[in-house]
């Protein structure tokens, strides 16, 4: 007797493709903590590989023209924005917990929302705005945690680098047509300068370069996930699922680092998850 085995639909491809993305973005913070270079080492070799599968992926798949087609200048505020996250992105990591880092990260879409409202006029909803509210308590709780130790570095430049993505989830409200790929691999290529004058990536201790590659392997792969995903799927879902990554990264910390975050995180993480989640909750 055969069996029929009919193809998922393209809303199962993009959950699937979602899902993905999801879980490999939250092994950022292991990669950052599990190799003991410094962060612009991590930095270069990072984005070296990053750069290097994301145009490998644009050859085989003949999307290269069509990327340089729509590369203007939104494109390349985009990849500058990108380049000063991804710096501070992995710098949080080495002076903060993991678990502060995605609850930051998690404020994204509100951040977002209030920069659109702000530079486009886009009024955002009562949700989105309460829900916002709600986001920027739980961040402050966090921060109030983090006063008086070495972790409140870490937390400004996780902040930071939220800031870039929401104002670059802006740029491409505003340019829909701008391109995605060139700009991810571009602002990982333009730290490559920075990372050879300011640090000595060249110099990495050899047992630390697999690690390394593969975290810019996993970055790639799940950036494209990320955008192959995103076109099957309404956005609020494709939000929700994204929201994912806020309790798995911590949960990754825990297991694999032993690391336990101080109670302001639990508290404000709380406020936030559950501020994400309300906000993305379909309405009946």
């Amino acid at each position: 007797m055969l069996i029929s085995l009919s193809a998922p639909s393209p809303r199962l491809r993009g959950i699937g493709l979602v899902g993905i993305s999801v879980l490999f973005f939250s092994t950022a913070g292991l990669f950052t903590k599990g190799v003991p270079e410094d962060a612009w080492t991590i930095v270069f070799w990072r984005g070296l590989t990053a750069a290097g599968v994301t145009f490998g992926y644009l050859l085989m798949t003949s999307g290269l023209r069509r990327e340089l087609a729509s590369f203007g200048w939104p494109a390349l505020f985009v990849s500058l924005l990108g380049a000063s996250g991804s710096a501070a992105f992995i710098a949080a990591f080495k002076l903060t917990s993991i678990a502060n880092v995605a609850l930051i990260y998690a404020t994204v879409p509100f951040l977002a929302a209030i920069l659109a409202w702000v530079c486009l006029r886009e009024r955002p909803t009562r949700r989105t705005l309460v829900a916002s509210c709600a986001t920027i308590a739980g961040v402050v709780i966090i921060f109030g945690g983090s006063i008086g130790g070495t972790s409140l570095t870490g937390d400004l430049l996780a902040l930071w680098m939220t800031f870039t993505l929401a104002g670059s989830m802006v740029v491409y409200r505003r340019w829909p047509e701008t391109s995605a790929a060139i700009p991810s691999a571009l602002s990982s290529i333009v730290l490559l300068p920075i990372a050879l004058i300011v640090a000595a990536p060249l110099n990495a201790a050899p047992e630390f370069m697999p690690a390394m590659a593969a975290f810019g392997l996993v970055f790639a792969v799940s950036s494209i996930a990320l955008m192959a995903g995103a076109r099957l799927l309404p956005s609020a879902e494709t939000a929700l699922l994204s929201a994912l990554e806020t309790p798995v990264a911590p949960l990754l910390a825990f297991l694999f680092l032993a690391e336990v975050p101080p109670t302001a995180t639990f508290i404000g993480g709380g406020m936030i998850l559950f501020a994400v989640l309300w906000s993305q909750w379909p309405r009946k």
